[in-house]
């Protein structure tokens, strides 16, 4: 990776980085993978993890990680990403304790996936102009 990263690698290597280790050490709180209405969950510190969820982090992560190598891939993981969990707060905010009847989530988990999607969207965007000013000046 060049020196001259864009927000959306910056993005994507961080966030990347950060899911993988939290996906890990989600299977040490709760490694079940129930279904249904109310998915079975822990608390790691305060956002609820089962077994799907620890491999959405970890496929997330490692996702983030490869994407991060370029430009282009970077800000299409920061933009897809952002929209993904701006979707996927909607959901949990409707839904309550679930996603798709697999994904445990709670409150906190609503108001990091919206986080998480604003600031992905936020570097996605930001990398645009970035990318068009780099290929104008070389």
């Amino acid at each position: 990776m060049n020196r001259e990263q864009t927000p959306a690698q910056l993005y994507s290597l961080v966030f990347g980085a950060v899911l993988l280790l939290v996906g890990i050490a989600g299977f040490f709180v709760n490694s079940s993978f129930g279904t249904g209405s109310s998915p079975s969950g822990s608390n790691l510190i305060l956002f609820k993890v089962n077994g799907w969820h620890n491999i959405v982090h970890i496929a997330s992560g490692l996702l983030g990680l490869a994407a991060a190598r370029t430009v282009a891939g970077g800000r299409m993981f920061a933009l897809g990403f952002g929209a993904v969990y701006a979707i996927v707060t909607a959901y949990g905010l409707v839904a309550g304790s679930n996603v798709l009847g697999i994904v445990a989530v709670n409150g906190a988990d609503n108001v990091l996936h919206l986080a998480i999607a604003a600031v992905g969207i936020a570097a996605g965007l930001a990398s645009r102009q970035v990318g068009v000013a780099r290929t104008r000046t070389a």
